[in-house]
């Protein structure tokens, strides 16, 4: 099976490589030319990179990016074979995924919503939650590549549902990340022993996974990239709107969203969301 693989971030370019480490024929576009010392075959044309292929893989960051590779200026979608296959694992809204995917079953191509959660680490060591909007009979021919990259494969009869199912993680995401945060700055400020709290809470009901991996990037103030907070502010967009189509509020997760907007303008967007607790502190601060 030749794949082609388009989207190089903190997220892609671990999973490409587990793909070439476990066999397959990977095309990866890369938009700057570099010296080819290693085993991967780099394009800088897109439409290069998937010419020929069995599937295209693509890992961007919003609508408006899947929609160039796709349908813009340097679109690959008239150069994908019939009967092929595309593979979305970003994270976009629902409705783009249904739009996607009736235009390319035009075209006899096959596209499946696949975004995943498990951040920077999960990419890696090829543990991610893949929340997939087809049937597991869909996707008989690919699954492999889903076992290769996750852990937790879950199957969502229906293209658009990965998505939305990905607006739920990342509204508990939300939560859990906000709720760390306060506690750890709270924690500090009574002085208390954050390492010998932290690992009794781990064993209680408060624990959960940013407790876990993020809580000592949270009391040292250092943030190693795991997933972007103006990625997750975009993905709350999403989320948030989707809650909207249907008329239900989300105070939580819209506070939280309101919170990482007054950090990105402070320039932080860039940080892991980790982040977070940087407000917090703040607040206290300013107070």
């Amino acid at each position: 099976m030749k794949l082609a693989f388009i989207g190089l971030g903190a997220i892609g370019k671990p999973m490409s490589e587990r793909l070439i480490d476990n066999g397959y024929d990977l095309n990866i576009y890369k938009r700057d030319k570099l010296k080819n010392n290693d085993q991967k075959k780099y394009f800088v044309d897109p439409i290069e990179a998937v010419t020929d292929c069995d599937g295209l893989l693509i890992c961007v960051t919003d609508d408006n990016a899947v929609e160039s590779v796709l349908f813009g200026d340097n679109g690959v979608a008239d150069s994908l074979k019939p009967k092929s296959f595309v593979i979305d694992f970003s994270t976009i809204s629902p409705n783009k995924s249904i739009s996607i995917h009736k235009r390319l079953s035009k075209k006899n191509i096959f596209y499946v919503d696949c975004p995943v959660s498990g951040g920077t680490e999960g990419a890696h060591k090829g543990t991610l939650s893949l929340f997939i909007g087809a049937s597991k009979k869909e996707c008989l021919s690919f699954e492999h590549i889903f076992e290769v990259l996750g852990k937790s494969i879950n199957y969502f009869n229906g293209v658009g549902k990965g998505q939305q199912v990905k607006a739920l993680n990342q509204i508990l995401v939300a939560g859990t990340y906000a709720a760390v945060a306060e506690a750890m700055e709270l924690g500090k400020l009574l002085d208390l022993p954050m390492d010998n709290v932290v690992a009794a809470l781990k064993v209680g009901a408060a624990n959960s996974w940013p407790l876990e991996n993020r809580s000592k990037a949270m009391l040292i103030d250092k943030h190693p990239l795991g997933f972007k907070l103006e990625l997750h502010h975009k993905d709350l967009t999403i989320a948030i709107d989707l809650a909207k189509s249907i008329n239900i509020d989300l105070p939580i997760a819209s506070k939280v969203k309101e919170i990482e907007q007054r950090l990105m303008q402070a320039g932080l967007g860039e940080l892991d969301v980790s982040v977070l607790h940087r407000y917090i502190s703040g607040a206290k601060k300013e107070g």
